[in-house]
């Protein structure tokens, strides 16, 4: 038996949900541009637990969406997660946000290419690539969309694009063998059946080692001295 907690801060949703065995007992979210996560990451997990009936307790281990994303909300869930692993002696699992993602597509032909795509600002999106078994076929990258972006699956097969990266994308191509999916955002749900499957494995982390995935370094500018 596995009651894991999942927990989703790497974009504008605060996400949390408990799962018994990968089915979800409770689960609450809030998609918001104003990043809510430092004022509704805690709160979220405490009606959670308590609308499944639970206590703090009963949990055996807490699932985190390791990243890339924003770097201050997968601190806040990394933060948090590492937190509650310490307070119940319990261990930690990570979940790729990309691959969480791209398990919300239900329903694809066997050779289409899903491609989920996160916001990096600008014209720079973080992606990975996943056939439809859900197999990562290219490591994630942060880069920078142009038209010769992605050129080995436009074209080939039915390609998947989702997230909040993708309507740069669709601003770019224009092949009718793609499908966009803009309202796709990484959510604690889809971490349910992933993080039970680590958790059968022993696939842990390191509590006291691990970091998000940033892909990117955080760079704070300051004033230079006089």
């Amino acid at each position: 038996m596995g009651i894991i907690l999942n927990l989703e801060t790497s974009s504008t949703n605060c996400s949390v949900c408990l799962a018994k065995d990968g089915v979800i007992l409770a689960m609450k979210e809030l998609n918001s541009e104003n990043y809510s996560h430092a004022e509704k990451l805690h709160v979220f997990i405490e009606e959670v637990i308590k609308g499944a009936t639970l206590k703090m307790q009963d949990l055996e281990a807490i699932a985190v969406s390791k990243g890339p994303g924003s770097y201050t909300g997968l601190r806040i869930g990394v933060s948090a997660a590492k937190g509650l692993c310490y307070a119940l002696s319990i261990p930690l699992v990570s979940i790729s946000t990309l691959k969480s993602m791209a398990s919300q597509l239900k329903g694809v032909n066997d050779d289409d290419t899903i491609i989920p795509v996160l916001d990096a600002r600008r014209m720079e999106v973080y992606s990975a690539i996943f056939d439809s078994q859900l197999n990562q076929v290219r490591e994630t990258k942060a880069e920078i969309i142009d038209e010769q972006s992605f050129e080995a699956y436009i074209g080939s097969t039915s390609v998947h694009f989702l997230g909040s990266g993708a309507e740069k994308i669709k601003g770019i191509f224009n092949s009718k063998n793609l499908t966009f999916h803009l309202d796709v955002v990484p959510s604690a749900k889809e971490m349910a059946l992933i993080s039970f499957d680590k958790f059968k494995n022993k696939d842990f982390e390191d509590v006291a080692y691990f970091e998000p995935y940033y892909l990117k370094d955080f760079v704070l500018q300051t004033k230079k001295d006089k």
